[in-house]
């Protein structure tokens, strides 16, 4: 992961800085659940946790910024190293801080880390009636729900990309409410936005970072761009995707609104979730109430930084456990959230994603819950305790990104010129069905071949995220000009073709990154984390250019929906009903799938994959009908059949079945 460069003016004093020594493990441990504020007009309770503390102080405002507050006062120390205060008299849109004293020094003055609603750019808390925030038929609101969470397709979208170009019809451009609109069109009168990912036909949006982060200043958001990898108020909507950031009601009900458009087109709302990082260190709300006790350190008592992003939060804690799972408790039930992406999910340990996973699944039986299953850096936390992809075995009900087949498809990330089997590499062909078989063990794949893994780390299909690019690195059609760059035109597409219907038929959870159905590039900006708009936002105009390849993806999708032997729910059942045939050339990739033991309305499916750039030829088994060929869905009436060899052009898939 390369978001390290987000944080690098804070890079040189946070190393710099060491955590107070102290046994955090004989700290209190509040197990209360009203931490922050509660609210009702005849009184406000405001409750921080801080046992170190000798004092602790309520500041109040008139306004979200401005050096005047409207007045200070101290708090009351109860058990469990908790400070409250109640104030009698109704405080609904006044503005709050706390500090505290400790070994006779004054902290900063912090929103506390439960804080709901803020000010502008997040510096203040807000005091605000939640139940004020919702829209019109908000009890109404209803998740989409999935059988399994293999039937997820997933589309990875930034809230800013999605409508900021002039070209996507959409009036409010860069903000939450641009993903409400219906209607809107291209130049050509193509669906975008909503309408737009409605018709493709994902059951699910996935949301880079909509929490509140530190990077961009909200009362002027145009001038600075940002994915939003470092978290500022994990409980609060990003301001700069609010039409109003300076009233803290307005960026909570917009995002509801966002939440509630999308379940009224039947798509789930994933949150992508930072909980292993801090944008500020020592001056974090967090440090600054209980310094040290949150983040990990080394030995020499400095952050550690296993995020690459200067500090690490430590998950094992109780309160930082309480605090994550209360976190997306709160999103779930607030918002109606159906899943989270965990940022560098391997950060945290496998105690706490377990019991977050019991916790939700309580109240959101069909939540999904998936993470990247790696760090950017060493942790002082042993391997084995931490959420890794070679510890999914042990994780209850949650996924990880396959970096096996993600690289198998398209080349390493890492290498930019490398190519994989949709462009054409040789010997790539067992992590493709190390990919097809979603990391589950199946007998006829060689690990000793497969990219990086050299064993199964799956037990489920349903652990495991199949995938060729996501917002980090290159997306795939600049991947492909670069590691393809002899290629022609017409052969990056068959590639991108080729890659996109390895993912979709797939078993597992399948993810796709916005735009990537009409191939959207970033002019071959790898790392665009904090690039303008002319390069990260979604040109809605490829749309029109590369029509056939959306309609081409858009009946992938709608062919792994319409048939669940694409999505097969175990591993036994991916072993005994997934055949693959052997003795083939190089480049090619072709297994069978026993529709009929999985409910399929049809009977045998045979998926044929040429990842060479030659035509070859492939003799099925008996008479089959075509669905797709070489890249193309074959028009309804039309359907050939074959008896004896089929052609496979370069770089394509063909889909067949038998009733």
């Amino acid at each position: 992961m390369k978001r390290f460069l987000m944080l690098l003016p804070f890079i040189t004093h946070l190393f710099s800085a060491r955590t107070q020594p102290a046994d955090f493990a004989k700290y209190p441990v509040y197990t209360g659940k009203d931490l922050g504020i509660t609210y009702s007009p005849q009184r406000t309770i405001f409750k921080i946790w801080a046992p170190t503390a000798a004092a602790a102080e309520l500041k109040l405002y008139h306004n979200g910024a401005g050096n005047f507050p409207a007045g200070s006062y101290p708090m009351v120390k109860q058990r469990n190293g908790v400070w409250m205060i109640t104030v009698y008299t109704d405080q609904k849109n006044k503005f709050y801080n706390f500090r505290v004293k400790i070994k006779d020094q004054w902290s900063d003055e912090v929103t506390d880390p439960y804080v709901k609603a803020v000010g502008v750019n997040g510096r203040r808390g807000a005091v605000v009636d939640l139940k004020e925030t919702n829209p019109s038929g908000w009890e109404k609101d209803r998740s989409p729900v999935l059988k399994n969470p293999v039937d997820a397709i997933i589309y990875e979208l930034h809230v800013r990309d999605a409508s900021i170009s002039p070209g996507s019809g959409i009036r409010h451009k860069g903000k939450f409410l641009g993903l409400t609109e219906t209607g809107t069109r291209n130049e050509a009168g193509l669906a975008t936005g909503l309408d737009h990912i409605k018709e493709l036909g994902v059951t699910h949006v996935h949301l880079l970072p909509s929490f509140d982060y530190n990077s961009v200043d909200e009362s002027n958001p145009d001038a600075k761009f940002n994915w939003g990898y470092d978290p500022l108020n994990y409980n609060v909507p990003e301001g700069s995707y609010s039409t109003n950031p300076y009233e803290g009601a307005a960026r909570i009900r917009e995002f509801k609104q966002l939440v509630q458009a999308f379940h009224t087109s039947g798509v789930g709302v994933i949150m992508d979730v930072v909980y292993n990082h801090t944008a500020l260190s020592e001056k974090s709300n967090f440090n600054q109430l209980v310094p040290g006790y949150y983040y990990r350190s080394d030995k020499k008592g400095k952050f550690s930084n296993a995020t690459g992003c200067g500090n690490e939060t430590a998950s094992e804690r109780p309160m930082f456990r309480k605090f994550m799972l209360e976190s997306m408790l709160y999103w779930v039930q607030e918002y109606h959230i159906d899943g989270f992406r965990l940022d560098l999910m391997g950060v945290h340990d496998i105690e706490t994603m377990n019991l977050i996973s019991r916790e939700l699944h309580k109240i959101k039986p069909g939540i999904l819950l998936y993470g990247e299953g790696w760090t950017a850096g060493a942790s002082p936390l042993p391997d084995s305790l931490r959420a890794l992809k070679a510890n999914v075995t042990k994780l209850d009900r949650i996924a990880v990104f396959s970096d096996d087949i993600r690289d198998g498809i398209k080349g390493s990330v890492f290498e930019h010129a490398d190519k994989g089997f949709a462009s054409g590499k040789p010997g790539m062909e067992a992590s493709i069905r190390f990919g097809i078989t979603a990391a589950c063990p199946h007998p006829q794949v060689d690990y000793s071949k497969v990219n990086y893994s050299k064993a199964p780390w799956a037990l489920s299909p349903a652990q495991t995220v199949s995938y060729c690019e996501c917002h980090d690195n290159h997306v795939l059609w600049d991947k492909l000009g670069i590691a393809a760059k002899d290629a022609t035109e017409e052969e990056r597409r068959n590639m991108q073709k080729l890659a996109l219907s390895v993912v979709l038929t797939s078993q597992g959870i399948s993810f796709l990154y916005a735009g990537t159905e009409f191939l959207r590039s970033k002019n071959g900006v790898e790392n665009s984390y904090d690039s303008p708009d002319s390069i990260n936002a979604i040109n809605w105009d490829l749309k029109t250019t590369n029509a056939g390849v959306f309609s081409y993806i858009k009946a992938l999708v709608s062919l792994r929906k319409d048939h669940p032997a694409l999505r097969l729910q175990t591993a036994e059942s991916i072993q005994k009903n997934i055949r693959f045939y052997d003795g083939l050339p190089d480049g090619l990739v072709v297994y069978e799938i026993n529709g009929k033991a999985a409910g399929d309305q049809w009977a045998k499916i045979l998926v044929c994959f040429n990842g060479s750039g030659k035509t070859a030829t492939f003799p099925p088994e008996g008479q089959w009908k075509i669905f797709i060929q070489d890249n193309s869905t074959v028009r309804p009436g039309t359907t050939g059949e074959v008896k004896t060899e089929l052609p496979l052009a370069p770089y394509s898939c063909s889909v067949l079945y038998q009733l």
